[in-house]
């Protein structure tokens, strides 16, 4: 009777609770209040509760990538893989995310685990269509070299490669080599080494000048460049051809001052 009389209160006190965070999430949704019912409700084991609450937390903040994270984490950890795997695909569409990359690493470690490799390689394309950080590439990279595909691993580092080749990616570019190098030196031979090798950039110190508002003077600073083979020798393949042209057009100048004189050698004669 005791017992009866305890659990009695005891479900009292959790229908108190449910009904108190409830009307308080109502009038006030804040993530406190969501975590502390959802913990709640994990502690009774009410599952089907929690993926209501989860739901109500997404319709409150559908940018929250933690809360997606964790509501797929419960139903990995329930077995439930379609509904974790449907929970991330739905994640990733957001137009609105505060921490994407946390979230994309999160589904891809999701199908690692899962070894469902064609899926991991899917949602790194994906990825790389909306950004193309060297980090993305080194990742994928290093996914298909842990998985003993050296091949398709290397073909990503040549296509990061070739994507990097700018200007403005220059650091991005050498970090991006760097790794293809240690890459090598673990998976490659003597050919692929001393390819890499020949890739890697020379690194020289430059000066520019500071700029500065209108009307003011700006100095002088120092800073390190990188310049790799293959744009050194577009640049001097460049030069070549200007060089080449300005001959040409200077060639074709002569020609036609030379014509000129000939014609008035004529009038003169005809005079």
């Amino acid at each position: 009777k005791q017992w009866y009389q305890r659990r009695v209160r005891g479900q009292k006190n959790l229908d108190a609770a449910r009904k108190i965070l409830g009307t308080s999430i109502g009038k006030c949704p804040k993530p406190k209040l969501f975590k502390g019912y959802i913990d709640l409700e994990l502690q009774m084991r009410e599952f089907d509760r929690c993926r209501k609450i989860y739901e109500k937390f997404l319709e409150h903040d559908m940018s929250n990538c933690n809360t997606w994270m964790k509501f797929a984490e419960l139903e990995t950890i329930l077995g439930d893989t379609d509904r974790a795997r449907a929970i991330f695909n739905l994640a990733i569409q957001q137009p609105l995310l505060d921490m994407p990359e946390i979230l994309w690493k999160a589904y891809i470690d999701f199908e690692i685990e899962e070894e469902e490799h064609e899926r991991v390689r899917a949602l790194y394309q994906a990825l790389l269509q909306r950004t193309k950080h060297v980090k993305v590439w080194i990742s994928f990279a290093n996914f298909e070299a842990s998985i003993e595909h050296t091949k398709k691993a290397r073909e990503i580092y040549e296509e990061a490669d070739r994507s990097l080749q700018s200007d403005t990616q220059k650091e991005e570019r050498v970090l991006c080599l760097e790794a293809w190098r240690e890459f090598e030196t673990k998976h490659g031979n003597d050919e692929t080494q001393d390819a890499i090798k020949k890739k890697m950039p020379r690194r020289v110190k430059k000066r520019r000048k500071i700029d500065v508002e209108e009307g003011g003077e700006g100095g002088w600073e120092e800073y390190w460049d990188y310049i790799f083979p293959d744009t050194e020798a577009n640049s001097s393949n460049l030069k070549f051809l200007q060089m080449a042209k300005a001959w040409k057009k200077q060639q074709d100048d002569d020609d036609s001052d030379s014509e000129e004189d000939d014609e008035d050698d004529d009038e003169d004669a005809a005079d």
